[in-house]
């Protein structure tokens, strides 16, 4: 536990209908006790947690009414933080939160940092650090399925898989040195070290099975970014419009009227999708078309899918050719549209030839092919991979990079058992692989670390 007490704003900032002032620690009670004025209930502090109390918030220094509150209790060790907390539900005005939180600060609370509530939680052993993570994802959640990976998370799923590997690495880490420190009673018979390379081997398969999930994660919790490309006047912006279902960009008959980058994001078969629609790629004198065009290209760099449009009314192009040069490299889908006005203008076939992708055909303006091109995307990201309340995905680069470390420590540590190496090698590496595994989950991880994932969260989570 630790020995003060904090306070801060829980709700977001500007007017709202409640507004609530979050206090946690040894003096939650007592610091509350000075601001607030119940009515009826004398003892309320020395009641059962769980329950609110309706009263006044005052100034203790002037007996001043501040606002209108009510009070609820949650005593340690059955609260969020596993502290004493008291959380003060007052109007949701900036001045009235702004007035009692001052008056508890005055009172001998200290404002909390970013995330402190949470940090508690994972000090006090309420959360590990998955749990703690997937609070902030929660909140950041754009879909439903994001919400489900995230909450996924929360209950736990990820750090039982990860607890239950470090478990039985300890158990091999155990026998090892056993023999170590007593050769003459644990010699490790060769069989039984290919068992226990072998225990290596399921264990390194499983951050193997992990990480083949970690890319439909990290999308689930950050989004996909899809550059929508193409030559002018091929209908790039009616798609972006379409897929929103919402005329956000400006359609004209007249090349070149996308000048910037426009953004949007909009769910699409669960995954939350950032819609990059981009000036026409082509060769121009116009300095501010050029400027977007620059522009687009730094959108197909950086983006995570590029989705091509082609015009079956003008046949395919040297433009349309360089357009997918340009998108090489990327995961990619092209989309022949206008084929209401030319069903034979471009062979998709002869696209097919050209790039490694699915290539579909539309007519935006008739909402045809809308549905293939949602089912294709998401196709392309989860890879067949249903997600579900049991479904646990690697959402976090950071659980991604110490999985992918713990995996490399396991395979050295394999490959010095069966190669008759010393076994101190293999218990090196066996150790480093734990201390990978517990950095995912906080048992080995140093304030560095928690002070940057900490920093991430809003004051007053």
């Amino acid at each position: 536990m630790l020995h003060d007490t904090i306070a801060a704003v829980a709700t977001p900032p500007g007017e709202g209908g409640i507004g609530i002032i979050r206090i946690s620690g040894p003096d939650a009670l007592k610091i509350a006790g000075q601001v607030f004025r119940p009515v009826g209930e004398k003892d309320w502090r020395a009641g059962p947690g769980f329950r609110m109390y309706y009263g006044h918030a005052v100034d203790p220094g002037t007996g001043e009414t501040v606002d209108e509150v009510l009070v609820s209790v949650m005593r340690a060790p059955k609260s969020y933080t596993r502290e004493d907390v008291v959380e003060i539900n007052g109007h949701g005005g900036v001045l009235p939160l702004q007035r009692i939180l001052k008056i508890v600060l005055d009172c001998g609370a200290r404002l909390a940092g970013p995330g402190e509530f949470t940090r508690r939680a994972f000090l006090n052993g309420r959360l590990d650090l998955v749990q703690a993570e997937a609070v902030l994802d929660v909140i950041r959640a754009r879909t439903g399925s994001s919400l489900q990976v995230a909450l996924g998370q929360l209950r736990g799923g990820l750090s039982e898989r990860i607890g239950a590997m470090r478990e039985a690495l300890l158990q091999v880490l155990a026998e090892i040195e056993a023999s170590i420190d007593f050769p003459e009673e644990e010699d490790v018979p060769e069989t039984r070290l290919e068992a226990l390379a072998g225990q290596l081997a399921a264990l390194e398969a499983g951050c193997v099975e992990l990480l083949e999930g970690a890319e439909a994660g990290r999308v689930y919790r950050d989004g996909l970014g899809v550059a929508i490309v193409g030559k002018p006047n091929v209908g790039k912006s009616s798609l972006l419009n379409a897929l929103l279902r919402e005329k956000r960009a400006i359609v004209t008959d007249v090349p070149g009227t996308t000048r910037d980058v426009i953004e949007e994001t909009v769910n699409i078969r669960g995954l939350p999708v950032r819609l990059l629609d981009t000036a026409g790629l082509r060769e121009t004198a116009d300095t501010v078309e050029r400027l977007g065009v620059a522009r687009t290209r730094d959108a197909v760099a950086g983006a995570d899918m590029v989705l091509v449009v082609l015009d079956a009314a003008s046949g395919l192009e040297d433009e349309d050719r360089r357009v997918l040069a340009l998108a090489r490299g990327k995961p990619l889908v092209v989309l022949i549209n206008k084929v209401d006005l030319a069903p034979a203008g471009i062979d998709p076939d002869a696209v097919r030839a050209l790039v490694d992708g699915p290539v579909l055909m539309a007519a935006i303006i008739e909402g045809r092919g809308l549905n293939e091109l949602e089912e294709t995307i998401a196709g392309l990201v989860l890879g067949g991979r249903v997600t579900g309340h049991h479904t646990v995905l690697i959402s976090n680069v950071r659980h991604q990079h110490a999985l992918e470390q713990a995996g490399r420590y396991l395979e050295e540590a394999r490959s010095a058992l069966v190669s008759g190496m010393p076994l101190e090698m293999a218990v090196i590496d066996i150790r480093n692989a734990l201390d990978s595994l517990g950095d995912i989950t906080g048992e080995t991880a140093g304030e560095d670390l928690l002070d940057r994932i900490f920093s991430h969260f809003c004051i007053g989570k």
